[in-house]
């Protein structure tokens, strides 16, 4: 997805920034549950938020969730958040959460900003995740999910 489809990238200490000082906004994990079980999620205690768990592809099967927009709504309005909060989208390492963000800035949403770089980043040489780019490797609060 091009970023013109959606509000824009930014990376993790930009997404943190924007969470702590803009009022209502949100990160959405679009991540598997597998995934926020066995690899973690980011920790927003420190900031007096939680972050909103929607996944954009299921697992195993890996099929898009065709209820992505709708049980984001429904995430929202649990958390009381306003539709045009902005929107913070984070995946393993940003590909699935540029298409989320271009989803739900098209359904209305938003802003809705794809995090560079993701949970866990890119894969370095040895071909492993969270050394280089991502939440983990910013150093940013998580926990094991």
């Amino acid at each position: 997805m091009a970023a013109s489809e959606y509000a824009g990238d930014i990376d993790c200490r930009e997404a943190w920034q924007l969470l702590e000082t803009v009022a209502g906004a949100q990160l959405i994990d679009v991540r598997t549950r597998a995934e926020w079980s066995f690899v973690g999620v980011p920790d927003l205690a420190a900031l007096g938020l939680r972050p909103l768990f929607v996944e954009w592809q299921t697992f195993p099967s890996g099929e898009r969730n065709a209820d992505f927009v709708a049980e984001v709504d429904a995430a929202l309005s649990e958390a009381g958040a306003p539709t045009q909060a902005p929107l913070l989208l984070l995946c393993r390492s940003g590909g699935r959460s540029a298409a989320a963000a271009a989803a739900l800035t098209q359904a209305g949403y938003g802003p809705a900003y794809n995090i560079l770089g993701g949970f866990e980043g890119e894969l370095d040489a040895g071909r492993h995740r969270g050394q280089r780019t991502g939440w983990k490797a910013a150093g940013l609060p998580w926990q094991q999910g």
